[in-house]
């Protein structure tokens, strides 16, 4: 099972209440796909281990430009996409700004759109 990382969204993972998430890479990733959601994975320090939170399975998964958000006949309830990304209240122009400086792309980069849920049951 593969770790993917969530430093600026742990609690709404360990809540269940992310849905969304945006990526710079898993173009491999297949909707169906069991993943582990952990706190950190790379840039750990000498002696601090992977923080595992709990599964979560990839529901689908798709390429799109970052300023799509932007646009109301993909996405007319902005704050809706904003809250399963894990940012209630956050705008739109903001998680751009926010994605872009932290990934250190432009806005109109191609990314991937990542679905998710949480298994049920053991």
């Amino acid at each position: 099972m593969r770790n993917m990382s969530f430093s600026m969204t742990t609690e709404a993972v360990r809540r269940g209440e992310k849905f969304v998430t945006r990526r710079l890479a898993w173009w491999n990733l297949e909707p169906g796909e069991v993943l582990m959601a952990v706190e950190k994975s790379q840039g750990l320090k000498k002696g601090e281990h992977v923080v595992r939170i709990r599964p979560i399975i990839a529901v689908s998964v798709r390429a799109e430009k970052l300023d799509t958000l932007r646009d109301r006949s993909v996405y007319p309830d902005p704050e809706l996409e904003m809250a399963m990304e894990g940012f209630p209240g956050m705008s739109v122009r903001d998680f751009i700004t926010m994605f872009c400086r932290g990934n250190g792309i432009g806005e109109n980069m191609v990314i991937n759109r990542i679905v998710l849920a949480y298994p049920v049951g053991p």
